[in-house]
C-alpha cells in the first residue's frame, strides 16, 4: 500500500471513529462499524435512541471532504446503491434486526465546524 493510500484509510478511520462518538452522544446505539459484505462496506450501524419510536436500524455512511457541500455530493448513485446491498445483507445475517424499520443515514464532517449528522439522507 502506497503512503498516501495508507494516509487516507487512516483519516478514514478517524473521521468514523468521530462519527461514531458524535452518533453515541445523540442516543444512538452501535452496532457494528465498517462491516464488510460482498460489493459494498457499511460504516457505520446503528439503532435509533431509544426514546424514538418506533426502532429503527440505522444505516450511517461516513464523509468528510473541504466543504460539507462537497461530502454530500460524492455519495453518487452507484454508493448509495452499494450501501444498500451492504445492508440487505447485514439484516440477512440477523433475522430479527431484519424486521425492523430501516432509514440510511449520512454523516459528513468539512475541515472546520461540527459533524452534520442528515437523516434519512436518501430511499431505498
Amino acid at each position: 500500500m502506497t503512503p498516501e493510500r495508507e494516509k487516507a484509510r487512516a483519516r478514514g478511520t478517524a473521521t468514523e471513529w468521530m462519527a461514531t462518538a458524535w452518533l453515541f452522544a445523540k442516543g444512538y446505539r452501535i452496532l457494528a462499524r465498517q462491516f464488510r459484505a460482498r460489493g459494498g462496506e457499511l460504516d457505520i450501524v446503528a439503532l435509533t435512541p431509544y426514546w424514538r419510536t418506533p426502532c429503527t436500524i440505522v444505516f450511517v455512511e461516513v464523509r468528510a471532504r473541504g466543504t460539507i457541500e462537497q461530502a454530500i455530493e460524492s455519495v453518487t448513485a452507484a454508493k448509495r446503491y452499494r450501501v444498500e446491498k451492504a445492508a440487505a445483507q447485514f439484516c440477512g445475517r440477523r433475522p430479527k434486526l431484519a424486521k425492523l424499520p430501516r432509514r440510511f443515514d449520512l454523516v459528513v464532517l468539512a475541515r472546520t465546524g461540527w459533524p452534520r449528522h442528515l437523516v434519512d439522507a436518501w430511499r431505498s
